[in-house]
């Protein structure tokens, strides 16, 4: 079975850094995207970034300059650095994966995902 397991959240301060791991088990097609979304109560799921498996990366135009996305693949590890932390920063973030793109060309992120993890939470105050 596919596993996404993410660790990494908690309470920060605004200004400060954090990061993210998602620990990625079971998955054996070459071809992949993966990529880290979070959620607000109330608010829906939003885009946050993306790689795929020609290492096209891809970030939420909103967090530009703010946000890194990396896979270590010796380790099987997705990571999602943030940087500058805001309170709306403040949501529950988890990775997915599937064999098709998370964003398609018009850049809109797609919300459907053959595999999730839990999530992780994330406080900034």
């Amino acid at each position: 079975d596919v596993q996404l397991v993410e660790s990494g959240g908690g309470s920060v301060q605004a200004g400060e850094s954090i990061t993210l791991s998602c620990q990625i088990s079971g998955y054996t097609q070459a071809t992949y995207s993966m990529g880290w979304f979070r959620e607000v109560p109330g608010q829906g799921r939003q885009g946050v970034a993306a790689i795929d498996s020609n290492g096209i990366e891809s970030i939420s135009d909103s967090l530009q300059g703010r946000v890194t996305i990396s896979l270590d693949r010796s380790k099987n590890v997705l990571y999602l650095r943030m940087f500058f932390l805001k309170s709306e920063d403040t949501a529950v973030y988890f990775c997915a994966l599937g064999p098709t793109p998370l964003r398609d060309q018009d850049g809109t992120w797609i919300l459907d995902w053959n595999y999730r993890g839990r999530g992780t939470q994330v406080t900034v105050s």
